[in-house]
């Protein structure tokens, strides 16, 4: 997925003319990496800001919410402006947490390239890998920082090797640490030969290379020529004829290489000793795209992709990715890629197909706001009050009404059965609960309609605590809360089977009738559908209701949860030219499939985390014996400088409470991490298997 560029600002309004003097990145990582506190050290190197705050202290000014202060971790992604060698930046600030991934997701969405920031004592983290995914997905190029190299256990050229290995990237090293943990003291600038040290202020100071690094900075010089100039034929011919290439080549090429995502450029230093810092700029300026280095989107206009026209006199097509709320109302986080925005502009949500009127316009440094009177295709800006809209959806014009794709929030799950401490507080909490819901689309609200509970699902056992503080924050609201659940899905073990679904009424009038055949089969992905149908047996104005009919059968199956896996082959079929309606053929196409499903052997499917655990050496045993202990699989165990680091698959029921087990089993010395893996199937399963949620819920407690 490619997405436009954010744009500068200027004077009272967001300006587009200067689109190669803009750089518009995020930085993402694993949680503890040191994003925010890089982030810290942008604003101040940029001077946005005077002083730094620490995440320790509760004090950085993008953790600006008090769960983050009070925390010490990033909850939601903030955004802010700088100015660096006279080029705008705008900077997102992501949570490193797997539970606020939807952070990631609608940021990546929106904004043009990134900084990875990847622990030199850690290096590759679950985490890193599913953010990278993610940016990849959207194709978005990266730089990476090594952060840390000033603790104990750095390590700059293992980490170099994990993202050869890991993340399968193309590592470029730009800038080489001289000397690790307390011996850390400098870095060799590979493009200018030369070395930077940082005094106790940060200060930084550029000498000359000493006889014994001089032969290194020569040999990664001479690496970094060589992948520059693979980027066209006219760099390779002057590589192979001079056996190098000058500054200025390397600077195209290499600029090349990095946009089109076929090499990543990193860096190394120490955030919060404010070490490597004015490198990384002048990264993001040689490196990362500008606003007209980056391809429209397309968008939908009456069912027909067509590409967004970007210039400001163009059709409005906006995104909104974000929606907040505070005290002084609703803040809605919006894309422009094509038009202009004015304060007062009534415009069209293409999403709902309603007017919507435009309110004030900001742009956002954190907490702050300033003031602007309009915003131009390719900025990010934010809209106060627009009412009843939600993370997705696209703002455009009535006559032209472009709907952009929307952002995937991902599928809750843990599952909380809540009630409020009064009874009298339900309405309170559920309207708190709605409006969360609408700021943030990854939670999910239902009721059970057996038992009379209202039901919370989210990313995590982290992402439900926080939104039930804030209910208590917020709201007043004392909740309780229940035993969590997790999201079962389903899919069949086999074997591929054919069935008939029909319906066949005759009441005295007009009837109901369709007859469909089906096959249901395993499929390597979550659904297809197929139409073998040859002949008209079955005319084409029904196939809609068909896949219409399989879908709501997949969307609970035999057992009672979704259905993934499965290809659903229309074969044959039968209609009657009066009795036949879209209706009847929904209701036949359901009941074949699920008829289907249940000849094919459901099986239960439970989600699977992959779990990082980082301990001291002497508390390896027990840590392993934790997780084997809640049914954990160990795929790896790697030691470096009296750390252990574990890694494991385990069911996702099983670690609930695993946290404060492992503090207790370790003195408080030990750290784990976990992100999804994949949904997979329950062992010991068998004929005559439980068929309710809480039988299954013995059955692997």
């Amino acid at each position: 997925m490619t997405t436009t560029p954010l744009r500068s600002t200027m004077s009272n309004a967001v300006k587009t003319s200067t689109h190669q003097f803009a750089r518009n990145f995020g930085i993402i990582a694993h949680i503890d990496a040191g994003k925010t506190t890089l982030s810290e050290r942008i604003l101040l190197k940029t001077g946005e800001i005077h002083r730094t705050g620490e995440v320790h202290d509760g004090n950085a000014t993008m953790d600006h919410l008090d769960l983050e202060k009070e925390r010490g971790i990033t909850i939601g992604a903030a955004a802010t402006q700088c100015v660096w060698d006279g080029h705008t930046f705008t900077l997102i600030d992501t949570p490193g947490h797997i539970d606020f991934a939807i952070e990631v997701e609608r940021s990546l969405r929106v904004l043009d390239g990134a900084i990875t920031v990847l622990s030199g004592v850690a290096g590759i983290q679950p985490q890193t890998e599913t953010v990278w995914r993610q940016a990849e997905k959207h194709a978005v190029p990266m730089i990476i920082f090594v952060n840390k190299m000033d603790q104990l256990g750095a390590d700059f050229d293992r980490v170099m090797e994990q993202v050869r290995t890991r993340l399968h990237a193309r590592p470029v090293a730009l800038m080489i640490p001289v000397g690790t943990g307390d011996t850390f003291s400098a870095a060799i600038d590979v493009l200018h030969q030369r070395v930077l040290t940082w005094d106790t202020a940060g200060m930084m100071t550029a000498s000359d290379l000493s006889p014994e690094l001089a032969t290194q900075a020569i040999d990664a010089y001479a690496n970094v020529a060589a992948i520059a100039a693979e980027a066209n034929d006219d760099l390779t011919e002057a590589y192979l004829t001079n056996d190098t290439l000058t500054l200025a080549e390397i600077k195209q090429g290499l600029r090349h290489m990095t946009l089109s995502r076929r090499a990543v450029p990193v860096l190394a230093g120490s955030a919060y000793k404010n070490a490597g810092i004015e490198p990384l700029l002048d990264a993001v300026i040689n490196w990362l795209p500008s606003p007209d280095d980056v391809a429209a989107p397309t968008a939908m206009l009456n069912d027909v992709a067509v590409p967004v026209a970007t210039g400001a006199t163009d059709p409005l097509a906006a995104l909104i990715f974000k929606v907040v709320h505070d005290e002084h109302g609703s803040l809605s986080f919006v894309r422009l890629y094509g038009g202009t925005l004015h304060e007062g502009d009534t415009v069209w949500n293409a999403s709902l197909q309603a007017p919507v009127r435009v309110g004030r316009l900001y742009i956002v440094h954190a907490d702050r706001r300033t003031g602007v009177s309009q915003a131009e295709a390719g900025s990010i800006i934010t809209i106060a009050g627009l009412k009843d809209v939600l993370t997705g959806q696209t703002l455009s014009s009535k006559a032209v009404p472009l709907v952009l794709e929307t952002i995937d929030a991902g599928e809750p799950v843990v599952a909380l059965a809540i009630e409020p401490g009064n009874s009298s507080d339900r309405a309170k909490m559920i309207a708190t609960l709605d409006r969360f819901r609408r700021e943030d689309p990854s939670l999910r609200l239902e009721g059970n309609p057996e038992t009379g509970e209202t039901i919370l699902w989210g990313m995590g056992e982290l992402h439900l605590d926080v939104v039930l503080e804030r209910v208590r924050r917020e709201a007043g609201v004392e909740v309780k809360v229940g035993a969590p659940h997790v999201a079962y899905k389903e899919t069949i073990a086999g074997p591929t089977v054919e069935v008939e679904g029909k319906v066949s009424k005759q009441t005295g009038g007009k009837g109901q009738y369709a007859r469909v055949v089906m096959r249901v089969a395993l499929f390597d992905g979550e659904f297809a559908f197929e139409n073998a149908i040859k002949g008209g047996v079955v005319p084409n104005v029904y196939f809609s209701a068909v896949e219409k009919g399989i879908r709501q059968a997949l969307a609970q199956g035999p057992l009672g949860h979704r259905v993934t896996g499965i290809k659903v082959t229309l074969l044959d079929g039968d209609y009657h030219a009066i009795d036949s309606s879209e209706m009847a053929f929904m209701v036949a196409a359901k009941e074949a499939v699920l008829s289907g499903l249940k000849l094919a052997n459901p099986v239960l499917l439970e989600p699977v985390m992959t779990v990082t655990v980082d301990a001291p050496a002497a508390n390896a045993g027990d840590v392993i014996g934790d997780l084997q202990r809640r049914n954990g699989r160990v795929l790896g165990i790697e030691e470096h400088t009296g750390r252990v680091e574990v890694v494991a698959d385990v069911p996702l029921k099983k670690l609930f409470g695993h946290t404060t087990d492992l503090r207790s089993l370790s003195q408080g010395r030990a750290f784990a991490s976990a992100v999804y893996a994949r949904h997979a199937a329950i062992a010991h399963q068998a004929h005559g298997q439980p068929q309710t949620h809480d039988e299954w819920d013995a059955v692997v407690a």
